[in-house]
């Protein structure tokens, strides 16, 4: 016969004030580190906190303070992406650890359907998180109404077009594409395409509008492989998309790095060369851009920071802060290697 073992009860407030020899209120207010106590009964609780092994509830607390000491970190993307996008990792870990810092703690959510949208609107209607920050919101994304609705602490991580007044974090797309997109040029390519990815939302329509300022006039709209997403796999599609289009092509400008992994990856299959033939230029600076032979020429796109901005930004505003109306944006300078 198994013998389950009793679960052991949870020390209260009241254990540690007769561990201490102490009132309740003297207790708790040590625990909400509030002044008026005495470094004799300060030491004293502390060591009765330790010896009776009592927990704040913070789930009680939380309940007095209106505040859940969460934040939610909602990405827009296919389940698949969460995990394999570097870019998304980069923003996590930099939304945490800013967090962290502030005694917070992040709770990731994912959409990926209707029904995850629909999932999530309950969720953060429960109350369960003090603020949100939004990464890879489209154009009229629904998450983006409720949480106007609900008037949460928001950051966005990017600006989609109808974010309107919303606080955001970001870089500007537009300019960085243009940018990488004229040095590319300055190599003497003269038949340059690009594989645009994510149209659907700021940063790949940016890119884009970037990527047409630079070549102005020798803009040619059939040099455009239009793909989903930025993985891998577009990129291996986009590239044999526009080898098809010009087998002369020898330039392109891969919306990602990612993409542009799978570009070269389709290059190499096509007995093409990079630089030597075509010369290849991604966006993010992410891990791919190491990973790749030869190593991609690249914008830096700063995750990291972006992530650790979009939680000071929403951190902010639950300390009554008022938030740039026109945004955050951070530097994005090009990253030069061997493919161009």
């Amino acid at each position: 016969m198994v013998t389950i073992p009793t679960r052991r009860k949870r020390a209260t407030i009241h254990d540690v004030a007769v561990e201490a020899g102490v009132s309740r209120g003297t207790v708790s207010r040590v625990v909400n580190d509030e002044p008026y106590v005495s470094a004799h009964a300060r030491t004293a609780i502390e060591a009765a906190i330790e010896k009776v092994g009592y927990v704040p509830n913070n789930a009680a607390r939380s309940l007095v303070m209106q505040r859940s000491q969460a934040v939610g970190f909602i990405v827009h993307e296919p389940h698949s992406l969460f995990l394999d996008d570097p870019n998304i990792g980069g923003i996590l870990l930099g939304a945490n650890t800013a967090l962290s810092r502030a005694d917070y703690q992040m709770v990731s959510l994912v959409i990926d359907s209707q029904r995850d949208t629909d999932r999530v609107a309950r969720y953060l209607s429960g109350g369960f998180v003090d603020a949100v920050i939004i990464v890879s919101a489209r154009s009229q994304d629904p998450m983006t109404r409720v949480v106007e609705k609900l008037a949460l602490p928001a950051a966005f991580v990017g600006h989609p077009p109808d974010l309107r007044q919303l606080p955001f974090v970001g870089i500007d797309n537009r300019r960085s594409a243009r940018d990488i997109t004229e040095r590319l040029m300055n190599t003497g390519r003269r038949r340059i395409g690009m594989i645009a990815a994510a149209l659907d939302r700021d940063s790949g329509s940016d890119r884009l509008a970037g990527f047409t300022d630079a070549l102005g006039t020798r803009f040619d709209p059939n040099l455009v492989a239009s793909v989903p997403f930025y993985t891998f796999s577009d990129g291996v599609e986009g590239m044999r998309a526009l080898l098809a289009r010009d087998p002369d092509i020898d330039g392109v400008f891969a919306a990602s790095d990612a993409v542009a992994a799978g570009a070269l990856e389709a290059l190499r299959d096509a007995g093409r060369s990079v630089p030597g033939d075509v010369g290849m230029v991604g966006f993010d600076d992410s891990s791919w851009a190491l990973r790749t032979q030869p190593h991609l020429s690249t914008v830096h796109q700063p995750a990291f920071g972006l992530g650790a901005a979009a939680a000071e930004c929403v951190l902010g505003q639950l300390r009554g802060e008022e938030q740039p109306a026109d945004g955050i944006l951070l530097d994005t300078p090009i990253v030069w290697r061997d493919s161009a």
